[in-house]
């Protein structure tokens, strides 16, 4: 990731009101990362790998919920736009990519299940190539601040879901490589907006 991306953060992790919000806003989005995924599990039809991912996604929200109260009492109680950081795009990252995700899909053919469980597998991938890549410079910037907050176990976990999807898309396309990487290059700019949308509180001005 860029060095813009590390100097927000270590601006954000030296603030704990702003590095409260900060893990507000991934608890949200992990946690919307796990309603998305119950969402699309089939009433017959889920396999392990699935249940799997929708448990550890949960988990993650509720672990970063439990990070905010090393930085203080009371912060961030819910996910109301006072405690996030960037809010409307944060409550729309993911439902923005999937319907991009599937208007991609249909535009290559694809509809019904085939169209739903594309949609879900090259999401899923994107988010969590974002997500091995955010969590390491993340949890290097609470290294480098000697912050009590980490996200080591997160990190592992990601990097599970990483292989899992990959196998996933590899069952999925023959194309999967080129797929994944226009569904990353969307995922790039919603990146790239959420971003923008954070650096610009004016406590972030600098």
């Amino acid at each position: 990731m860029s060095t813009a991306f590390h100097q927000t953060l270590t601006h954000i992790v030296a603030d704990d009101e702003l590095h409260a919000r900060w893990l507000n806003t991934l608890s949200l989005m992990e946690n919307t990362g796990a309603r998305k995924i119950s969402r699309y599990e089939h009433p017959v039809h889920t396999n392990i790998t699935v249940l799997k991912h929708a448990a550890e996604e949960a988990r993650h929200a509720y672990y970063l919920k439990k990070q905010i109260g090393k930085l203080g009492e009371g912060l961030c109680p819910d996910y109301s736009f006072d405690s996030l950081l960037a809010p409307v795009q944060s409550h729309h990252y993911l439902r923005q990519l999937d319907l991009q995700a599937c208007r991609y899909l249909y535009g290559k053919g694809y509809s019904g299940r085939s169209l739903h469980d594309g949609a879900y597998i090259l999401v899923t991938y994107a988010i969590e190539v974002r997500a091995d890549e955010l969590y390491g410079v993340y949890q290097e910037v609470l290294n480098q601040a000697g912050s009590r907050v980490n996200v080591k176990s997160i990190i592992l976990e990601e990097a599970g879901h990483l292989e899992e999807m990959t196998r996933m898309l590899e069952q999925f396309s023959p194309d999967w490589a080129g797929i994944a990487a226009d569904i990353c290059t969307l995922e790039h700019l919603l990146f790239e907006k959420w971003m923008t949308a954070i650096r610009q509180l004016p406590a972030l001005q600098c």
